[in-house]
């Protein structure tokens, strides 16, 4: 994500020929975006994507199952009688 924001910084000084960015070739200008795609190539090729996903999903399960015990132990202790 942050070389498609750096892409589109750079690209947008270019077109508008703001700064050094101006001087600069275009391939250098477009390269974010070509890094971004083989950033992405390769994080879905070896399942980065699908883990992160995945520990993501885990972390809010496990979350959701402590509050939920979290939630029944106090209703417990509130109908407790003493």
């Amino acid at each position: 994500m942050y070389l498609l924001g750096l892409g589109l910084v750079l690209l947008s000084m270019k077109y508008f020929e703001f700064g050094m960015v101006a001087e600069w070739p275009w391939w250098q200008v477009l390269l974010p975006f070509a890094l971004a795609a083989a950033w992405w190539a390769w994080a879905d090729s070896t399942g980065y994507t699908k883990r992160k996903a995945m520990e993501r999903e885990d972390k809010r399960r496990e979350e959701r199952r402590i509050r939920t015990k979290e939630a029944l132990d106090a209703n417990y202790h509130k109908k407790k009688p003493h």
